[in-house]
């Protein structure tokens, strides 16, 4: 059982909000965070209760005993209008925490009809600091502090071990390539595939798992939609539907470009990251040490395993942090950017165990351009604090665990 970073941020929202909704993909552990929260526990994944709910919303809420954790609320959107009218009837805090496997809020006006009354939380697969023991430590926070104290050595293969696995609690169990395989094959047909179908409507699951499949293999570059579609033979609008359901869902994140009066043309369009490199992996596959280091692909999986640790703890961070790509249309190119609002950390990710200056290079430009402070970070998978200067700092990749 690991414990959550988000566990204080989850705690203090049902102190301070009559409702909370912790969405994020299936099997990161929502439930299991849930039941350790509240004795009532339904889930709407049941047929029965589904149809209750739905023929009689109104005896359905005056019959719980709350507080009560209600699961896969996004299979019937239209209780929340109800659960607005009972937390205006009797309002406290605390009552009701519902949890989805889709973001419920994403529609407009199911948004309007709790406002005021949610407060909506975010959990994301494991991060390296929750598998080992350390939900309290955040590396936002860290880098923003310069505090690099706590780098290990000889940590490559153990790196490398958790990218495959992924974060899904549930793999962490699985000894063999062979297990790990089979339950991401399920776990794509029995959870992406029907989440999708849910929220949908998809008459083509075909082509939507063709487009996961190709999309996959974009991880860490910039989303190019024409070039997608014209490989799957679908529409313009057919990709950017299915792009919106994979966000819904939780298995895929867009980056914003980042802008700034520096004299300079920007890249305009987001780049792509998958949200689980065991899922990534998989699609791709990947199986071993040796097999990563052979790929084409290594780059992008480390980088979107990088990506995939700083959203985990910006998103449960206290400040607000926003995080960006650069690209200049002179190929200026810079993975990640940072910003608190005060200062920016401009972020490389390298496969590599070597670093030379040539890394910074692109930072470097970016910090002689920028109004604002800026600290260079390199994340390589190297074992030494290299130091250029106070502001150019390449970083081992043992820094996230």
């Amino acid at each position: 059982m690991f414990e959550r970073s988000i566990k204080k941020r989850l705690e203090i929202a049902l102190k301070i909000s009559p409702c909370v909704l912790l969405s994020g993909a299936r099997q990161v552990g929502k439930s299991t965070l849930s039941l350790k929260k509240f004795e009532n526990y339904l889930t709407f994944d049941d047929g029965e209760l589904k149809l209750l709910v739905q023929e009689n919303p109104k005896g359905f809420l005056k019959n719980i005993e709350k507080p009560i954790c209600l699961d896969e609320i996004q299979k019937v959107p239209h209780l929340l209008e109800y659960i607005k009218i009972d937390i205006d009837k009797n309002r406290k805090n605390g009552s009701f925490l519902l949890t989805g496997s889709a973001n419920v809020l994403d529609n407009k006006e199911v948004k309007d009809t709790l406002a005021g009354r949610i407060i909506e939380l975010d959990l994301f697969p494991l991060s390296l600091k929750e598998k080992n023991k350390k939900p309290n430590e955040n590396i936002i926070d860290k880098l923003f502090k310069k505090d690099f104290k706590t780098l290990r050595r000889e940590y490559y293969d153990e790196l490398v071990q958790c990218i495959l696995q992924g974060g899904y609690p549930e793999v962490l169990k699985f000894e063999s390539s062979f297990e790990k395989s089979l339950w991401f094959s399920s776990y794509i047909s029995t959870y992406i595939e029907r989440d999708a179908r849910d929220l949908g409507e998809i008459r083509d699951i075909d082509s939507f798992i063709k487009f996961v499949n190709i999309i996959s293999t974009r991880s860490g570059t910039i989303l190019k939609k024409s070039e997608i579609s014209t490989t799957i033979g679908i529409t313009d609008k057919t990709t950017e539907n299915f792009l919106g359901i994979l966000q819904k869902i939780y298995q895929g994140f867009l980056v914003k470009p980042y802008f700034e009066n520096i004299g300079k043309q920007f890249v305009k369009s987001p780049k792509f990251y998958l949200s689980d490199t065991g899922v990534l992996t998989h699609i791709l596959k990947i199986k071993t040490k040796e097999e990563l280091l052979k790929s084409h692909y290594c780059g992008a999986v480390f980088e979107t395993f990088v990506f995939n640790e700083l959203l985990k703890h910006i998103k449960y961070f206290d400040d607000d942090i926003q995080i960006y790509h650069y690209r200049t249309n002179d190929k200026k190119e810079i993975d990640f950017i940072l910003d608190n609002g005060f200062e920016k950390i401009a972020i490389e990710v390298k496969s590599s165990s070597n670093i030379k200056k040539e890394n910074f290079k692109h930072i470097i430009d970016f910090q002689n351009r920028s109004k604002d402070k800026v600290l260079g970070i390199v994340f390589y998978t190297g074992e030494n604090l290299i130091e250029l200067d106070e502001n150019l700092i390449a970083l081992p990749m043992s820094f996230f665990m």
